[in-house]
């Protein structure tokens, strides 16, 4: 079974129900329309609508018109197909639809500049790109090099002369598609890391790896088809989709929000009676700190169904989730913890009956393996330090024409995440930090995730980030960024004295107030940070110690 059968199974047993809305608060509403109703109308820049949503009948047929489009111009098994669009309600028909015809979806980071576009197509070596409006200019600056090698496809109002328009394509196309015969072990997707260390590489998952994060994420979160998720991260994403899985093997509704504000959440989750909504951390600080600071008031809203909240994509401060369950005593909890090697979020979880362990990422997931090993690749005693490892059906084939980076992170069928992690007596583990992001000060290893954590306990702290910065005498010092939360100010000698309860070691040397700058994901964006403030030269220690 492959996830294809899942959406053609469920526009067979759940025709006429809801599978997907699309909801943009940003602009304003004019009159909702049907999905049938919205296809008649003639586009033009100014008929936009608020909320849009298909069924699961018409998301297979729309996936099945784009698999014949395909296949008529001769992509099928080991072809590449590119998605680079901002989330909306034909990001996971055109999904499907590539995936139907035996092809690989590639999906790209709608922050992509021009370079990574042209650097990624031909690293993945992309037969299509299917591309919206708000990349023309940057797929423009690059299209005569890769229109060669590459068909340029675009979706939206407008066409430009350098591309084939989507909608004229597919208009005469059937909206039933002969079954495609697809292994479990063929390929099936290229995802790209998150390029922190320079362009990203390319990892390729197979049929078997999607189908597992389906069983992986409903094992975890229970989806039924009374459910309803709320779709916020982007869908290039393995975290937001993989998380959308869950639904997709239930059958359930999803709603997909364009935009991040905090009240912008809340409407949806309450409009469409959402039960579970995937948070990234700066999101769920933003509601918190909106709800503290009187912007927002809970009455306004309807969430009594709104049973579970979860975190992953990043390390989670233990006060913020401390400050949300005083607020939202009734929503379960769940911290998930993946990468894109490993298909996304699920390899390693909390578990909604252990919030009693919060800090802690959790235990093996469902159908997952884990190991804590030192530099020589044997396991290390718990308590101690070590480099994450995992193993299951979720793992990467390898890293697509890179042999090198392949071998250096698959050995003897383990995943060798680079996460710094320990595992306590209950065999919980916690995450450290990046291996990359120690930071070695006189001959002592900091770790910044554990600094980061105590910081964002600080009630004028919105966002912190603690990166080492080269210093004369000491090789590196800590470097606090701190983001302070809006009307508020903070001093240098306020974070000095917060953290005296802190080791001596661990302290920062050095504070900077400014943003914190995060990637799509929620990550935090430390090379860039690195780049930002390490650029003039060593740090004097001297007068720190």
């Amino acid at each position: 079974m492959t996830i294809v059968n899942l959406l053609e199974r469920n526009a067979k047993d759940y025709a006429q129900d809801i599978a997907l809305v699309e909801i943009n608060p940003e602009q304003p509403e004019t009159r909702r329309l049907t999905w049938q109703e919205y296809e008649l109308v003639e586009p033009t820049h100014k008929v936009r609508h608020y909320r849009r949503e298909i069924t699961w009948e018409v998301f297979n047929e729309k996936a099945n018109r784009l698999a014949n489009m395909l296949t008529q111009n001769g992509i099928g098994k080991g072809k590449k197909v590119a998605i680079l669009l901002m989330n909306c309600i034909d990001w996971l028909p055109i999904y499907f639809g590539i995936l139907k015809t035996g092809a690989l979806a590639v999906p790209l980071n709608y922050r992509y500049s021009s370079d990574e576009i042209d650097y990624c197509l031909d690293l993945a070596e992309a037969d299509v790109l299917i591309f919206g409006p708000e990349f023309i200019g940057r797929v423009e600056a690059v299209a005569e090099k890769i229109s060669k090698r590459c068909t340029l496809i675009y979706l939206g109002v407008g066409c430009p002369a350098f591309a084939d328009d989507y909608n004229d394509l597919i208009s005469e196309c059937s909206g039933s598609f002969p079954e495609c015969t697809i292994g479990e072990q063929e390929d099936a997707a290229i995802y790209f890391s998150s390029g922190t260390t320079g362009f990203p590489k390319a990892i390729l998952h197979n049929h078997e790896s999607l189908i597992h994060s389906c069983r992986v994420e409903q094992a975890h979160h229970g989806q039924t088809r009374d459910d309803c998720f709320l779709c916020i991260p982007p869908l290039y994403h393995t975290g937001a989709k993989m998380h959308w899985f869950g639904s997709l093997l239930a059958g359930s509704k999803a709603v997909i929000l364009k935009g991040t504000r905090s009240k912008s959440i809340l409407e949806a989750a309450s409009n469409e009676k959402c039960t579970i909504v995937w948070l990234l951390v700066p999101w769920a600080q933003d509601i918190l700190n909106a709800i503290e600071r009187g912007e927002i008031n809970l009455a306004d809203y309807d969430l009594s169904n709104w049973r579970l909240m979860h975190i992953g994509a990043q390390p989670v401060p233990q006060s913020l989730i401390k400050r949300w369950l005083e607020i939202f005593p009734n929503h379960q909890y769940d911290t998930n913890y993946g990468l894109s090697e490993s298909i996304g979020p699920g390899a390693v979880h909390l578990g909604v009956e252990n919030v009693h362990k919060v800090g802690a990422i959790g235990v093996p997931g469902y159908g997952w393996q884990t190991k804590i090993v030192d530099p020589d690749g044997k396991e290390v005693k718990k308590g101690e330090v070590g480099e994450l490892c995992l193993k299951g059906a979720g793992v990467m084939t390898c890293y697509y024409r890179d042999e090198a980076a392949t071998a250096a992170t698959l050995k003897d069928g383990w995943l060798y995440t680079g996460d710094m992690a320990m595992q306590d007596e209950d065999d919980f583990i916690y995450l450290v930090d990046r291996k990359k992001d120690v930071i070695i000060t006189g001959g002592e290893n900091l770790y910044p995730v554990q600094i980061e954590n105590f910081l964002a306990a600080n009630p004028k702290i919105k966002d912190v980030a603690v990166i080492g910065l080269p210093d004369a005498r000491l090789g590196e010092i800590a470097t606090a960024i701190i983001e302070v939360k809006k009307g508020m100010e903070c001093t240098e000698e306020e974070i000095n004295e917060f953290c005296l309860d802190l080791p001596r070691y661990k302290r920062p040397r050095k504070i900077i107030f400014a943003d914190v700058p995060r990637n799509p994901t929620g990550k935090i964006e430390k090379p860039k940070l690195r780049k930002i403030y390490g650029a003039d030269g060593l740090v004097d220690s001297q007068n720190k110690s």
